[in-house]
């Protein structure tokens, strides 16, 4: 969970910005800010994925 969680953020902010580089350099600004969005939108899933199941262990764990 923990260190495949930050590769995969890590991949995804790699593949973003080389995009996001390429775009701009072509002159599609606003598909390169799109692809930022895009981006943030799918880590912030993956981390509020995780958030839900950290709230629920600790949920669980406090439960009689």
């Amino acid at each position: 969970m923990g260190i495949d969680l930050i590769f995969r953020i890590a991949a995804i902010g790699i593949l973003v910005s080389v995009l996001n580089a390429v775009l701009n350099k072509s002159g599609r600004e606003e598909m390169a800010m799109m692809t930022t969005l895009a981006g943030l939108v799918v880590v912030l899933m993956m981390v509020a994925k995780e958030i839900v199941t950290l709230f629920d262990t600790v949920k669980t764990m406090f439960q009689f």
